[in-house]
């Protein structure tokens, strides 16, 4: 483009400028002008071709897998980072960072040319990847400049994030992630309540308990003597982690309002996102289903359009209709099939088992004939039952008792009677080449495994082989037995749904402990890029490296008592963030609540790498542990409850689907008939000073004004002194 611009502008100053000789005559410069126009137009068209290529090649999928590739390795590279890493791994992951940074930027500035700028910021995906890159760049100059971290690293972590671009090819996955990223409104109006609610009540604490946690024996780390310190104070309290010791009495009201009623709301917008997603899912599914059904009905009246009313008829088979209630609807009327096709005796398999007993054979319809006896499975529910008792009864202490060889008979007696059980199967159903055969159904895996294992244990122990003690761990798998009762809940209502929620619980608890597990990794990532190597203290708190750790100190342990001496030792705190892995364990403990203050008060003690804490050195960092916690305790936990939920709420819908109407009907005749009309206070004369000042009172200025003065007054109570 330069160039031909260039020629222009030089022909057409060479045609005009009078005090040159002119090189050419208008003739010439004509045709050099039309050329030069023409070498435009193709290098503008060739540019064109080339950038649609470009956007082509960005939008398959390839490259889309080439980044993911990118991501993973530099998640890789970021998580491998750990405390007192050989020189040649920190300058390895430095240059790999570099690098990682390079091919990150080269990809936003394709993508930017591939699209345009307005595309490319339309998607939220592209705008995150910008402000990392803008913040990793940035951070690389700083420690060019400055030699130190700004403490930007922990955004390399977020990269991860990028992951989620999978789910464009994982529905149910995608769903979820759109729900919980629609309800991010909501989630935000709760944590400014929240917020408000533990400001409140921060506040209202230094009223009454500032300045009188001074103990003669020290200030405790949590108390109300400053603004910081009484909010972290009240969010452990809220949390529910030691709250009575730091509270008094008349505190309680809090406790009961924060973690029973306000925290609940974080399982309220869990359930509305689950059943969101499931919805989404579930409708997707059906539409598929009926975009499938439309092609077949669409083919079959191209093929007779085609073959025309003299044709020969085509063996199309037309799509079975679709049920009024969806696939939902299809799945329960399939399931009330077999359960009416389970009433009656079975019919024999129509395949040979093991390729040797046909149908016909004696031995094989004799083992039929036994294996469907009325009280065949009664009789083994009865020996299970009986097997249970026997582990039950087992003395655990003394192997070698009386009690335990009498035991063991019974044991051999019950093993035999469940062997013969399978074999009897086996030879009925054969083992696993056609459908419906023994080991095609989980129970009889189960079944088979406890056997085939109680069979080699008894075999070695009335051997007498020295191998028996080491394969007697095995023993324990008889306790399986007593999951086979589960056989019968198909035959109690009530409980099979109990059943069937846990099931299907477990199934859809998959795509949410995916984001989980991704998340809990990202926040372990981004603990070791704060915390590693700093979480070392000396048992002589006026010492604070190791260096200084040596030799011996005075404990005194009484006023009344000579003090006793004892060895300084340099240590490591019980849960630390020196590598991944560790970093997972800790914060694995932190959400389940237990003792997660002592980790929190170590965090905000931490000072340097190899270097002893000073209390609340950092305060600051409280804010880490406090997303965590809204992040993990507040709401993923709750969305592990969401989905009892929302299986039982499906459990109950499917009653429905036999009936005239379904949900969404119902749901509307009950509002209609709950419904109430609204009402509003407003004076009745418009020309009185009461309808003046309610006008005033329920403007938005007057709001606003009010808001102001509270926040004010916020603002003054914060910047008193206790």
């Amino acid at each position: 483009m330069p160039l031909c611009v260039y020629s222009l502008v030089l022909n057409y100053k060479s045609a005009h400028d009078q005090s040159l000789e002119p090189r050419y005559s208008r003739t010439s410069y004509l045709r050099t002008k039309v050329k030069s126009k023409g070498a435009c137009v193709d290098f503008w068209r060739a540019e064109k071709r080339f950038r649609f290529w470009i956007r082509h090649t960005v939008k398959t999928q390839g490259f889309y897998w080439f980044v993911i590739v990118l991501v993973f390795f530099n998640t890789v590279c970021v998580a491998v980072e750990h405390y007192n890493q050989p020189p040649w791994l920190t300058d390895f992951l430095q240059y790999a960072e570099w690098g990682f940074l390079a091919l990150f930027m080269m990809e936003m500035f394709i993508k930017m040319y591939a699209l345009g700028p307005r595309i490319y910021f339309e998607s939220a995906f592209n705008r995150f990847d910008c402000v990392v890159i803008s913040g990793s760049i940035f951070e690389v100059i700083w420690q060019s400049l400055k030699s130190g971290s700004f403490g930007l690293s922990v955004l390399r972590a977020l990269r991860l994030l990028r992951i989620f671009k999978v789910t464009k090819y994982w529905s149910s996955l995608r769903n979820l992630v759109i729900s919980l990223l629609n309800s991010m409104r909501s989630i935000i109006s709760l944590l400014f309540l929240l917020f408000l609610f533990i400001l409140i009540f921060a506040l209202l604490g230094m009223q009454l308990f500032g300045g009188q946690f001074n103990f003669p024996d020290g200030t405790p780390a949590t108390n109300f003597n400053t603004f910081p310190i009484a909010l972290l104070t009240v969010f452990q309290i809220l949390t529910g982690e030691d709250w009575n010791e730091v509270m008094y009495q008349g505190i309680q009201s809090q406790v009961l309002f924060g973690n029973y009623t306000l925290l609940n709301v974080f399982l309220a917008i869990a359930v509305d996102n689950l059943a969101n997603a499931q919805e989404l899912t579930a409708a997707e599914e059906e539409q598929e289903e009926e975009d499938k059904e439309k092609q077949q009905m669409e083919l079959e009246k191209e093929m007779e359009a085609l073959h025309g009313p003299d044709g020969p008829k085509l063996d199309v088979t037309s799509p079975s209709p679709s049920h009024p209630h969806g696939k939902k609807g299809r799945k329960h009327e399939e399931e009330k099939k077999e359960e009416e096709e389970i009433v009656g005796p079975k019919p024999m398999l129509p395949y040979s088992s093991m390729f040797i007993l046909s149908p016909t054979n004696s031995i094989r319809r004799a083992a039929h004939w036994v294996v469907n006896l009325r009280y065949f499975d009664f009789f083994i529910m009865v020996v299970i039952s009986l097997s249970s008792i026997t582990l039950a009864a087992e003395d655990p202490v003394v192997e070698e008792s009386t009690r335990n060889d009498i035991l063991n008979i019974f044991d051999h007696v019950f093993t035999s009677v469940f062997a013969v059980e399978m074999v009897l199967k086996i030879l009925d159903l054969g083992v696993i080449l056609h459908p419906g055969s023994y080991l095609r159904e989980f129970w009889n895996i189960m079944d088979a495994v406890v056997v085939i294992c109680a069979g080699v244990s008894i075999g070695f122990d009335l051997t007498g082989s020295s191998a028996g003690s080491n394969l007697s761990t095995i023993k324990s798998l008889r306790v399986l037995r007593v999951l086979r009762p589960l056989k019968t809940i198909k035959r109690v209502p009530k409980l099979k749904a109990v059943f069937d929620c846990v099931v299907n619980s477990l199934k859809n608890v998959i795509n949410i402990l995916i984001v989980y597990i991704l998340f809990q990794f990202i926040f372990a990532v981004i603990a070791v890029q704060l915390f590693n190597g700093k979480f070392f203290y000396c048992n002589d708190e006026s010492k604070f490296t190791s260096a200084e750790c040596k030799g011996y100190y005075f404990v005194y342990d009484s006023s009344d008592q000579l003090p006793r001496a004892e060895k300084r030792v340099w240590q490591k705190q019980s849960f630390h963030y020196d590598n991944v892995m560790a970093a997972m364990l800790t914060l694995f403990a932190v959400q389940t609540g237990e003792g997660w203050p002592q980790v929190l008060q170590n965090s905000m003690a931490a000072t340097y790498e190899n270097t002893g804490p000073i209390q609340n050195f950092r305060i600051e960092m409280s804010i880490f542990y406090i997303v965590y916690f809204i992040v993990f305790p507040f709401f993923f936990v709750n969305i592990f409850v969401a989905l009892i939920i929302i299986t039982f709420q499906e459990q109950g819908e499917a009653e429905l689907q036999d009936g005239e109407i379904d949900k969404n009907q119902k749901s509307c005749i009950d509002f209609t008939i709950q419904a109430r009309p609204l009402e509003r206070y407003m004076p009745k004369e418009r020309n009185s000073v009461k309808y003046k000042i309610w006008r005033i009172v329920v403007s938005t200025p007057f709001e606003y004004f009010i808001m102001i003065l509270i926040v004010c007054n916020t603002l003054l109570l914060m910047m008193k002194l206790s």
